[in-house]
């Protein structure tokens, strides 16, 4: 039987929706956003992209 990898964390939508919000609102790099709320950039930069894509800004087919 093969062990699900549980060692990321799990972020609550309520917590990303407040992450990208910040990222849009507070003028802030996705880098300097993501260190201060202690989450990865490269995952902060993916939860930024499913938003745009989610409000149709995305790329055509994503």
């Amino acid at each position: 039987m093969s062990k699900k990898s549980n060692t990321s964390k799990r972020y609550t939508a309520e917590f990303k929706r407040d992450a990208v919000a910040l990222v849009h609102s507070s003028g802030k790099t996705v880098t300097e956003v993501a260190r201060e709320i202690g989450v990865s950039a490269e995952g902060l930069r993916n939860w930024v992209n499913q938003d745009k894509t989610d409000r149709g800004q995305g790329p055509a087919g994503g």
